[in-house]
Parts: structure tokens; sequence; C-alpha cells
């Protein structure tokens, strides 16, 4: 991470604290961080203790004659490779979501053309209420990143969603928007090439996550999905050029930096999702179904809580009933079906032939499958929540065994070989600027 740079702007809360283990953290990765404190953080952490721990004077005030001698504000907002808010208030969010600049902090996101990660933290009632809902889906619609809120116990004494994010994982998002993942050994992972519009002007739809389907008002059904590689194609379809719409389950992941992303939950949440995007009368030129969509739910949902009953052992039965299957469908539907079709595989057995069984079932270009067995869990971890992975390409012609890589580097491939598919199909292979017929032939290869 060497030659990058965060600025780390701590809004008021009792949180605030934590965002000087935030920039110890993120400088024992290499990062270089610069601390802004709004005049409520203040209240909860000191100047001082940002400057010694972030190695950088901390700046505090919107009208400092030494620092905006310059315009010091613009120059804040430009000079940095990631804005990160953490934590980030209801107030604050409000600020961003209508464009106030009122204070330093304010001020240098307005003027700010850099990728935004927030990390909120609030009362669970504040977080819930309809203002702040708004904001954020506001801020989301603009391209501005999420990490959190977790669900737990908090200063008030109240317990919900509005807890401050683990320090580890506001650490891993702000990492993985810099673009240069940090491996367990410390060493960035190397992109495979540059990807700089290998996708301009393309529309891509990729899935991403799990789904939850309900049982009753506090159980569901659900997988051990992550996310992690359906957000990481995004994120790298983004940097490619391309006009990214994420469909995602639920998942405490933040948004990639210029992706829209629209949240669901069930199966049927995100079946309907998927239709809209795709009926926007704008042709998508590929869909990536990465997401790990529940195959079955309850026939009929319980509308209240289910009891366990006094001294039964045996649980109260339910019926399952099959899900739909929306890559299918969408493959079917001429009027939906984008240009090119990737869908995922997760197999425990037989991994290719069950991947050439499911493209031929799914009528789909390409299946990336893997293997999320016990015997074929990586050595660094499970594929489902790791961040790595080993994959295998099939389509009708071929069978590519890729090495294991960072999900990162993974997805980066991934979109080169579209990238591919896509000038092929259209016959624009020789009319490309020559970086990206390096690129395409490098994933050709």
């Amino acid at each position: 991470m060497a030659n990058q740079q965060i600025l780390l702007i701590v809004s008021g809360g009792i949180a605030a604290y934590r965002s000087l283990d935030i920039a110890r953290r993120l400088r024992e990765r290499g990062v270089a961080v610069r601390m802004l404190l709004t005049r409520a953080a203040e209240e909860f952490i000191t100047p001082l203790s940002a400057t010694v721990l972030s190695g950088q004077a901390a700046m505090t005030d919107l009208f400092s004659p030494e620092n905006e001698a310059d315009i010091g504000h613009i120059e804040l907002s430009r000079s940095a490779d990631l804005l990160l808010v953490a934590p980030a208030s209801a107030d604050l969010l409000a600020k961003m979501a209508n464009g106030l600049a009122d204070d330093l902090a304010s001020t240098v996101l307005l003027a700010t053309d850099t990728p935004v990660l927030v990390a909120p933290a609030m009362n669970v009632r504040m977080w819930e209420h309809s203002a702040t809902r708004r904001n954020v889906n506001q801020l989301r619609a603009d391209g501005i990143g999420f990490i959190g809120p977790d669900d737990g116990a908090m200063a008030c004494g109240e317990f919900g969603p509005g807890r401050l994010a683990e320090v580890d994982a506001i650490v891993d998002a702000a990492t993985s928007m810099l673009g240069a993942h940090v491996q367990k050994d410390g060493e960035p992972a190397t992109k495979t090439s540059d990807t700089t519009d290998l996708l301009d002007g393309n529309k891509i739809l990729v899935t991403a996550g799990p789904t939850h389907e309900p049982i009753d008002p506090v159980r569901y059904i659900a997988n051990r999905s992550s996310g992690k590689q359906g957000y990481a194609i995004a994120a790298a379809a983004a940097r490619a050029g391309a006009e990214v719409t994420l469909v995602s389950g639920p998942t405490a992941l933040a948004t990639p930096p210029g992706v829209r992303r629209v949240d669901v939950e069930s199966a049927r949440d995100m079946q309907a999702a998927v239709v809209e995007a795709l009926s926007d009368g704008h042709p998508f030129d590929a869909g990536i179904f990465a997401a790990a969509v529940a195959d079955w739910r309850t026939a009929d949902i319980a509308e209240e809580k289910m009891k366990k009953r006094a001294g039964a052992e045996v649980p109260p039965p339910f019926d399952l009933i099959a899900n739909p299957d929306i890559l299918a469908e969408v493959a079917r539907d001429t009027a939906l079906r984008p240009h090119m079709l990737v869908g995922f595989a997760a197999e425990t057995q037989d991994v290719v032939a069950n991947a050439e069984q499911k493209l031929s079932r799914k009528q789909c270009d390409l299946i990336v499958a893997n293997d999320v067995s016990s015997s074929g869990a990586l050595a660094e971890g499970e594929v489902m929540g790791g961040d790595r992975n080993r994959v295998h390409l099939v389509s009708k012609s071929a069978v590519e065994t890729w090495a294991e890589a960072d999900k990162t580097v993974i997805a980066e491939r991934l979109v080169e070989h579209i990238a591919h598919f896509l000038d092929m199909r259209s016959g624009k292979r020789n009319s490309r600027p020559a970086s990206r017929q390096r690129a395409t032939k490098q994933a050709a290869e």
C-alpha cells in the first residue's frame, strides 16, 4: 500500500475513540493517514492524540489562516486516495446527502472527487429513522461506500443496528477500496493488467451475497456466502469503466465506488430487482450472477415467532418449496437476457462435471465453478467468507482452470475475460485503444 493516503474524517460520538485504532491499523498496512476532526469529535478525542497516532498534523478548523492560505480544504479533498468517515454520525450523513458545507469535514466531502467510504455509528432509533434511511439511500445512489453499522450493545444501553463496524472490517474495506488488497502475509495482491477502459460504455449487472428466506419474524434459511467475490467483480467492472448495477443479498460489505447498489433479502426480492434492472429499456451487455440464492423457502411464513413447546424435542414441521431460478429465467427471456450471461457454481463434489451440467441447464455462456467442500477448502481459509479463491471457467468449448488467487485478482481476470467475449461478439477487437488490446490479449492467453 506504499504511496497510498487516506484522509480519516472523525465525527462526534462515543465511537470516535476507535478512530485512533483505525489510524494505527492502517499505518501498520503501510497506508499514510491524516485525520480530520469535527468540533463534536473533539469532545471525545483530542487533536494531539490524532496527530500522534496518525503521524500527521490533525485538521480541525475550516477557517485556519495557516491552512486556508492556499485553499487547504480543496487540497485536502483531492490529495488523498480515499476519504474514510469513521465514525459517521447521523448529522454528517445528512449534510453529505443534502450537499451542506458548514464546517471543514462537510466542505471537504462536498469538494472531493475521490472515493468515499463511511462507517456509520449512532443510536439504533437514529439509524432506523426514515430521514436517516433516505439519506443513506441517496448516498448509496451517489456512489458512497458503506461499511456497517453492526448490531450490538451501545453506550446508551440499547441494543440493535447502529454500532460502529469492527476496526478490522473497516480497515479491510478501506484497503480494498484503495484497489490493492493486502494479503495475510502483508504483501499486496498483484493486478493482472491495466483494466482501465476495458468495459467503457458497457452496462453490467452483478448479483452477490446470500438470500435470507424467512421462517418466522426472527428465523430464516440462509447460506455461508459472504458476497466478497461478487462485490470484487462489481468493483473491478466499475474500475474498468462499466456502468454497474449490483443486486446484493444481506452483507456487511461496503458498496464499491461508482456502483449502483440495490439491497434485497429473499430470492423473490432478488428476482424482482433483477427483472426491474434488466427492464429499464437499455440492454445490458453482461449479467454476472454470483449470488448464492437459496434453492428453497418455506411454503408458509409464520406471522409470530414459533415457540418451543414445553417438553417437546421435535421441532415444529414446515414445508419447503422451490425458489425461482433467476439465472435460468433471465436466460430464457429474450427481452431481458444480456449479451453475455455468467453463472456461478459452488460445488462439493465433481466440480467441473456439475458445472458443465449447470451450463447446459441454465443456458448461459459461462459458469465460474469452485470447490467449497472441506477437502477442497483453501489453505488460507474457506472460499465462502475467505479472501481467496480457485476457480474453473466452464464454457461450451473449453474448461479453463485458474490458480488460487485473491478474490480481487480473480475479479479482474474475469472482467478481462468478459471484455474479450463482448469484443469478439461485437467485432470491436481491432478498434480498441492499445492498452485495452493488451489487457484483452492477456485475458485470452
